[in-house]
């Protein structure tokens, strides 16, 4: 498609969701604002995954890129749109839509709206944002943001009992990741200040460093993802969170940490060495186990679900391991079939993950009831 710009596309829509953001601030209180703000979050994240996979399909290697005189001045704002951030463009937006359409119906229950209709379309933007980034500074602001936004809306309903014990943990949680971010991204920039994500995948990691650079993207990326024992905040916020919030979280944002790890590591790291597998098979198969050992002990039907979604990212970083150790054996074809299998599952588990929190939202409100053994 001679003249598309699929970067500048979805700037645009991050522009729109954040102005959407700043209008809700205003209107929040009105009876008809849930339509303006879902409404308008449900076209622009329908725009952003068409564009993600047009790029996706029409140009799977080429990549989209800008630079704007942002951020930090010598350096500017790099943003780039490839074949995996356009993968997971297309997965943060599907969900990011399906909780829009959600939000249309269940905004009619929200006790207190006003602090959920501003941070809705600015969580949706920080999400975006991080997939589109291409240099460290960038990526790191992005990520703070999508982390802050977030934070506000397990804070929705601050004055019930339990919920501000899950924000602080939360937002301790959020704080310890991104400075292991911060650590990873200044030792692979090196003392030339190297921060665009072109030059630091170019120049590459000493040996002696890859391994303190892989353990702080686990640390980074896996405390957002939920991998153990960095979980801590995930079975305390989803229940906190209203539910289409809940399933943005737990469907999607866990899915813009692992992209953070599959960047940082397949790309930016590169080439892979075959130890890198051992801790990430090993805390991905830790995470699987406790996660759905934990899920089975649960009440809450919430907590349930928390606990499946730690299950289940430790399946896909199980599966990243494996590429990893295929990759770092020169058996490129295994490898590839991994990879795919992580990706997959990525996908599955935004789309199925999102269901069963709308569902669990649907009965909350009919019921007023969390507790299954009260269910029935």
């Amino acid at each position: 498609m001679a003249g598309f710009a699929p970067i500048a596309a979805a700037l645009w829509c991050i522009a729109a969701l954040l102005v959407t953001g700043v209008i809700g601030v205003a209107i929040a209180r009105r009876h008809w604002a849930r339509w303006l703000i879902y409404g308008n979050c449900l076209i622009v994240s329908l725009l952003g995954c068409w564009v993600a996979g047009v790029h996706l399909l029409l140009a799977p290697i080429a990549a989209s890129a800008i630079v704007l005189p942002l951020g930090i001045p010598w350096i500017g704002a790099h943003f780039s749109i490839d074949a995996l951030a356009a993968f997971f463009l297309v997965v943060i937006n599907l969900g990011g839509a399906a909780a829009s359409l959600y939000g249309l119906g269940y905004g009619r229950h929200e006790t207190a709206p006003g602090r959920v209709l501003p941070f809705f379309p600015v969580f949706l933007a920080g999400m975006n944002l991080v997939l589109v980034a291409a240099d460290a500074f960038t990526f790191l602001l992005s990520w703070e943001f999508m982390s802050l936004a977030s934070w506000a809306l397990v804070m929705t309903h601050h004055r019930e009992e339990g919920n501000r014990t899950a924000g602080y943990v939360y937002i301790v949680m959020a704080s310890l990741g991104t400075l292991a971010l911060l650590l990873a991204f200044g030792l692979m920039a090196g003392p030339e200040g190297g921060y665009a994500f072109a030059t630091m995948s170019g120049q590459g990691v000493s040996r002696d460093l890859a391994g303190l650079v892989l353990g702080l993207a686990l640390v980074g990326t896996g405390s957002k993802a939920g991998l153990v024992p960095l979980h801590v905040w995930l079975p305390l916020a989803h229940p906190a969170a209203p539910s289409h919030v809940s399933a943005l979280m737990s469907g999607v944002m866990t899915k813009v940490a692992i992209y953070g790890f599959i960047r940082i590591t397949f790309d930016l790291l590169a080439p892979v060495a075959w130890w890198w597998a051992v801790p990430v098979l090993f805390i991905g198969a830790i995470t699987a186990t406790l996660g759905v050992l934990s899920a089975l002990m649960q009440n809450d039907i919430k907590r349930v679900l928390a606990y499946s979604t730690i299950e289940n990212v430790g399946l896909v970083f199980i599966a990243l391991g494996l590429a990893l150790a295929f990759q770092g054996n020169g058996v490129m074809a295994a490898a590839a079939l991994a990879m795919t299998a992580a990706l997959f599952h990525v996908l599955n588990h935004a789309l199925f993950k999102s269901l069963l929190f709308f569902g669990a939202g649907a009965v909350l409100h009919a019921t007023g009831e969390r507790r299954m053994e009260n269910l029935g």
